[in-house]
Formats: structure tokens, C-alpha cells, sequence
């Protein structure tokens, strides 16, 4: 009944309503299919066998509903936001923009084709994931596949979340989280194991939105990812880069370095042929040091610069804009998007919380690139007269649409034609990076991993290896080989 009444238009439950349950009407899904490999990578130390305890996503000040746990056995709390993408869990869940958020995805099946492993291909990049760990702190789905089927597959859903110690929850009526979220609007909500709800929790909730979330998720050193078929080098400001944004770079034949979210890189950019800033969670007004360094940057360097999703509003506060939040957001693989200087729609894949209020950017020297056909919001924005341009969407989408990738081709040629154009001041200035500095820096993010992974790893890695020589010693077709 009570359910009935969220999904009315317009309905707001009183205090009372709001500690009624919903009941478990639905029950786990039963894909058959593979039982996988061995999944090679290390335990986190909040990792937890598999639960399938009794679980609760309680939103606040909001509808409580019961289900079942299919991870990690975890309390946490956080806000609660909505996906519409049909397919790319793996990305999506370790997407850094995703960091601190409760992950409600609206496709009832989710888990049917398992994790991928964490393989990486010839750049060094992650080929399935887009960065190394699920970034969303808890999973909200209708029906979560316990057996998956998939050639690439190494593990399930839920042996992954327990591994990575996320709690995740199924077995709920997840259209009607989806349509109270859309009434209310992005809302703070907790996911607990085996406990009943408790009302004195109510002021308990955890706000990621007061905390600089960008600068948990950023390289704490500079690394560096080399391009093998082209000799540009682009400066990238990792805010919470995703591993598809890097291989779009490398793969179009620039070599990238990227810095901490609050590296001066306006000190540095001469030496590059171009400058990107990268997505990431949260609000970007907390990144007031990257704000005023590329204020700095634009003041300074006349090389092409692009930005992507929180790069695009960080891009926009430094040129004087503001930022504004989002009701609920956009979070999807099927947004249509329209270049205002073409006049073209493009379905993208997008997410994100807030936007740039476009009314506040300064037109003189900006106009608006990309509008919203959906909301109406602003979706990218562009330099008059230098090669600067932004895009609150994914270009690069992985488990979503390549409409727009072209937009890679189009920076990465003003990239090369700002270098030849160096070049012909400077004919010294060599387009590749320096060995020295790509033999120091590291090849991966810094100091993102938990530091009881990296020992995890070591010993699983030392592990295997003894086992590998016992087994060697003891099998006469391996000694004669």
C-alpha cells in the first residue's frame, strides 16, 4: 500500500509512514552459467565473507526498505543516487566519481555477467575497470545474480563487493527508490547488515558533500603513462581520472603525466603540448586550489586545454562562473546531448551532481558548446578565440555510447598543431618525454590503493610463487621442461 502511495505523484510520507517497511517481494535471481576462476586480486582489510543476512536501505527522512545482503557485511551510510545505464557495472562502480555515494542502479538484473578481471593491457591500463577498487561505498539493486556467464568473468557481484567490503542490498523495490529520489532529489541514506531500523540513527547519516572528496581519490605523486605511437606529451590533472580517458590519450599517440588535483601545474605547463583536467566526485567548489591554479593557467599558457565532467565546472569557476546542484543528478549511458555549434544531438554517458550555471559565465570570452535535451542543463562549454573547451559528459565512455569521442580528436589536434607551431620558435623543444622522467615516475596512481593491499599483494604474490617451485620440484614433466 505504502508503496503504491511513494510512486503517486507529489507524495511526501509523514514521519510516521516513513518507518513502515517494505517488504522483500522480490527474491534473488537465478542466472545460471560459469562458476569463474580464481579472481587474482589481493583482499582489502575491510573485506568480509559473503553475507546474505537480513538487510535495510533506510533513506533519510524518507521510506525505509528491507531486503536481502548479497556482500560485504558493513554498515555505511552516504547519498544515494540513481543510474540508469543498463550495462557497465564493473565501470560504473569504480568509477571515482562515484566516491562516498550509495549506488542505485535501476536495471532490475544486475551481476548476470559477473567481474572481469583486473587485467591490464599494453599501456598499463586497466581494460575493465576504471580505477582499481569499487569506488560507490554501497550497491542497491531489484534482482542481484548469484551464478553469472561471461568469457571474461573471474568472480560474481557479490563475492567482489564482499572483497572490496561494500555492503550491497537486493531484493527491494528499487522503482520506488528511484522515484522518491526524483520527488526528493538526491538524499542521504544507510545500508545495515542484519539490524533493524533504529530511529536514533536518523542524525547519523554521513554527507560526502561536506568533505573534499577529490582529494581522496587523486594521485598523491605524479605518475606517468607512455603513448607508443606518437610523440605529444599532455599534462593531465587527476581530480579522479577514469582509466578510459587516459587510454583515449594514449591511444591517439600522447603521452601522458598526470599530477595531483592540487599541483600548481600553471608553473609547469610550458613544457607540455596540453593540459587536461579530468572528472571526479563531489562538489567542485572544495577544490579552491584548482580553481585558482588554472585561472593561473589560463592567464599564462596559450597551449589547447580540455576538460571533462568536474574538469568542465572546475574549468568554468576558474573562467568566473558559478556552480549549481542538481536535483538528482544525471547518471546514465543514454543522455542526448546537442552541439550548439553544429547542431547535432549526441547520446552520452554521463555522471554527475552538479552544473555550471551557464547564465554566469562570462560571454565575452565563453560560449556555451553542449546543452542538456533532457533538463535543460548545460553540458560544455568553449574558448571564442583560444583552444580551450569543456564537456560536462563522457567522450570516452566505456559500457556507454562513442558518439562524441571524436572530441578526443579534435583536442589532440590542436594538441599537435600547438606543438609544431613551438617547434617553429623553438626548434630544440623535442615532442617526447623526457627518459629521465618517465623511468622516476610511477606508472600507476600514487598512494590511492590502501597500503594493506600492496601487502596483500606481496604476500599473495610471494605465496604463489612457492607453491609454483614445490609444485615444479615434485612434477617430473615440469623439471624436463
Amino acid at each position: 500500500m505504502f508503496a503504491r502511495q511513494i510512486l503517486a505523484k507529489g507524495f511526501k510520507p509523514s514521519a510516521a509512514a516513513a518507518r513502515l517497511s517494505f517488504r522483500n517481494v522480490r527474491g534473488l535471481a537465478t542466472i545460471t552459467g560459469s562458476t569463474g576462476r580464481q579472481m587474482p586480486q589481493p583482499t582489502r582489510e575491510r573485506s568480509t565473507p559473503v553475507s546474505h543476512d537480513r538487510a535495510t536501505f533506510t533513506i533519510r527522512n524518507g521510506p525505509i526498505f528491507h531486503g536481502k545482503s548479497f556482500g560485504a557485511r558493513s554498515n555505511i551510510s552516504g547519498e544515494a543516487v540513481f543510474s540508469t545505464a543498463l550495462v557497465g557495472y564493473p565501470e560504473s562502480m569504480t568509477d571515482p566519481s562515484y566516491r562516498g555515494q550509495i549506488l542505485v542502479f535501476t536495471q532490475p538484473l544486475i551481476g548476470n555477467y559477473g567481474v572481469p578481471s583486473a587485467d591490464r593491457d599494453e599501456h598499463g591500463l586497466l581494460k575493465y575497470f576504471e580505477s582499481p577498487n569499487i569506488q560507490a561505498i554501497g550497491i542497491v539493486v531489484a534482482d542481484a545474480a548469484l551464478k553469472y556467464s561471461h568469457w571474461t568473468a573471474v568472480e560474481s557481484l557479490g563475492d567482489w563487493c564482499a572483497r572490496e567490503g561494500v555492503p550491497a542490498i537486493t531484493g527491494v523495490d528499487t522503482r520506488a527508490i528511484v522515484t522518491y529520489l526524483r520527488e526528493q532529489g538526491s538524499s542521504l541514506a544507510r545500508i545495515t547488515i542484519g539490524e533493524e531500523y533504529d530511529a536514533d540513527q536518523d542524525e547519523a547519516f554521513t554527507d560526502p558533500e561536506q568533505i573534499n572528496l577529490v582529494e581522496k581519490v587523486s594521485t598523491k605523486a605524479p605518475f606517468h603513462v607512455s603513448s607508443n605511437n606518437g610523440d605529444l606529451h599532455v599534462a593531465v590533472i587527476d581530480c579522479g581520472v577514469k582509466e578510459n580517458i587516459l587510454r583515449s590519450l594514449v591511444g591517439r599517440g600522447a603521452s601522458v603525466t598526470c599530477f595531483p588535483w592540487d599541483y600548481p601545474i600553471h608553473k609547469y605547463a610550458h613544457h607540455f603540448d596540453g593540459v587536461f583536467i579530468s572528472n571526479g566526485p563531489g562538489d567542485p567548489t572544495h577544490c579552491q586550489k584548482t580553481v585558482y591554479h588554472l585561472g593561473k593557467l589560463m592567464e599564462k599558457y596559450n597551449g589547447p586545454i580540455m576538460g571533462i565532467c568536474l574538469g568542465h565546472q572546475l574549468l568554468a569557476l576558474a573562467a568566473g562562473a558559478k556552480t549549481i546542484k542538481l536535483k538528482y543528478g544525471n547518471r546514465a549511458h543514454n543522455i542526448p546531448a546537442l552541439d550548439l555549434t553544429a547542431g547535432r544531438c549526441h547520446i552520452t554517458s554521463q555522471n554527475h551532481g552538479y552544473a555550471v550555471d551557464i547564465k554566469t559565465l562570462p560571454s565575452s570570452d565563453w560560449k556555451e558548446y553542449f546543452v542538456n535535451l533532457n533538463d535543460g542543463s548545460n553540458e560544455g562549454m568553449i574558448h571564442t578565440s583560444r583552444p580551450i573547451m569543456s564537456t560536462q559528459f563522457h567522450p570516452e565512455a566505456k559500457g556507454g555510447p562513442l558518439d562524441s569521442s571524436f572530441l578526443f580528436d579534435s583536442y589532440l589536434q590542436q594538441v599537435a598543431d600547438y606543438k609544431a607551431e613551438q617547434a617553429r620558435f623553438e626548434p630544440s623543444r623535442s615532442g617526447r618525454p623526457n627518459t629521465l622522467l618517465v623511468d622516476l615516475l610511477s606508472k600507476q596512481r600514487v598512494g590511492v590503493v590502501p597500503e594493506n593491499v600492496l601487502a596483500s599483494l606481496s604476500r599473495r604474490v610471494g605465496a604463489s610463487r612457492s607453491e609454483f617451485a614445490n609444485k615444479s620440484e615434485a612434477t617430473p614433466a615440469a623439471s624436463a621442461a
